[in-house]
């Protein structure tokens, strides 16, 4: 293993009160002999379709894993994919169903703003979701071992300041998205109260086919950098553009872009010139090479960007069951509080009690190589003082 950058932020996290419900239908004696329904929410269909699959696929081998020895609760784990899109009102079918069929847990949504439809449905089924949000405005809705927003911000905007020594900025962000917007208003904050002029605050609308317009005018006003706090398929056409147009500021794409579609819609060239806040790479995490040689050996394909957290949320999901000893919510809650040092592919987990969210926080900077591979930036690493390995 070559490298694992960890970087923490400790920021408060409301909490809100779970059912006491059992874990969906495990109560019964029909699910409790039956498998263990455990439903993986993602965007399985539409532009963001490369990244559920990705996430489906995690969880899969983690449920395989499992079933090898005695699966969840000594029930075998079937992974019941729930397909949102990435849109709410598709999502809240996709779960509204699932939930109606019978589910004992679920992981996801990735969307915070489907999770902040979503979430509640799953929580108001007894229910403790292990989501991949991170937006403010799903705090609370479960437990996650992604990072959140107001642990993504402060790291890119040291990495502007300390790694790339902008003076100012220009801040585009996607409006439509919860994270987005969350995340380029912390940034924008943490830019200012370092000194850094933001040149521009401006919206860009997805699904656009070039961006030529929005980026000359931002760069009109001479920033040291571009920051594009967008989704990748227009994160990926943003830095296409930049390197293709004669613009005077440095790109850099936000966590929202992070994804190997990101480099698949900008090409590597372009790629490379605009990193992108994000994780470490699923081979990039210290002692990951078994979990990635056994992904491949099952899928015949490499981890996508999510794999390494879906699988770990599978694992975090079941070892609170057993650490709770019973099924209820009530009861997982006060295991998951209390986890402290809990390890899997993505590192090591200490979950805020009552918060739901994961210390430390594993937000990098992500450079892509020759062959087209997001990897930690070892020079963001270096100049920031990441643990470096």
């Amino acid at each position: 293993m070559r490298r694992q950058y960890l970087v923490a932020a400790a920021i408060s996290l409301l909490a809100i009160a779970f059912p006491a419900a059992g874990c969906g239908d495990s109560n019964s004696d029909e699910a409790e002999s039956g498998p263990f329904r455990l439903g993986l929410e993602a965007p399985l269909s539409g532009e963001q379709s490369g990244l559920g699959e990705g996430m489906l696929k995690g969880a899969e081998l983690a449920a395989a894993e499992l079933n090898e020895e005695e699966g969840i609760l000594a029930r075998e784990v079937e992974v019941v994919p729930i397909d949102d899109a990435a849109d709410p009102a598709t999502g809240v079918r996709a779960a509204e169903e699932a939930i109606e069929e019978g589910l004992d847990g679920v992981i996801g949504p990735y969307n915070s703003g489907v999770g902040v439809k979503t979430l509640p449905l799953y929580i108001d089924a007894g229910l403790v979701p292990i989501r991949l949000t991170s937006d403010v405005s799903t705090d609370g809705l479960g437990y996650t071992l992604q990072p959140m927003s107001f642990q993504i911000a402060p790291v890119a905007s040291r990495a502007l300041t300390d790694w790339l020594g902008a003076k100012s900025v220009a801040i585009a962000y996607d409006p439509t998205q919860n994270y987005t917007r969350s995340v380029s208003s912390e940034l924008k904050t943490g830019l200012e109260e370092a000194g850094v002029e933001v040149t521009a605050y401006s919206k860009v609308k997805p699904g656009k086919s070039s961006y030529t317009a929005e980026l000359e005018e931002l760069d009109a006003a001479e920033p040291d950098v571009i920051y594009a706090a967008v989704y990748y398929p227009e994160g990926g056409l943003i830095a296409k553009e930049m390197k293709a147009g004669d613009f005077g500021a440095k790109c850099v794409a936000d966590y929202a872009s992070y994804d190997t579609g990101y480099v698949e819609t900008a090409g590597i060239a372009a790629a490379r010139s605009c990193p992108v806040v994000g994780v470490p790479a699923p081979e990039d995490f210290a002692g990951a090479a078994e979990k990635v040689d056994a992904f491949r050996e099952m899928f015949d394909q490499a981890p996508g960007t999510w794999s390494p957290y879906t699988y770990d949320s599978v694992y975090f999901l079941g070892d609170g069951l057993d650490e709770a000893g019973e099924t209820t919510a009530e009861g997982l809650m006060d295991a998951l509080d209390s986890v402290d040092g809990w390890k899997g592919w993505t590192g090591t987990v200490t979950i805020e009690p009552d918060r739901g969210y994961r210390q430390p926080a594993t937000v990098v900077i992500a450079e892509t190589d020759a062959e087209g591979v997001l990897h930690v930036g070892e020079s963001w690493a270096k100049a920031v003082g990441a643990p470096y390995e």
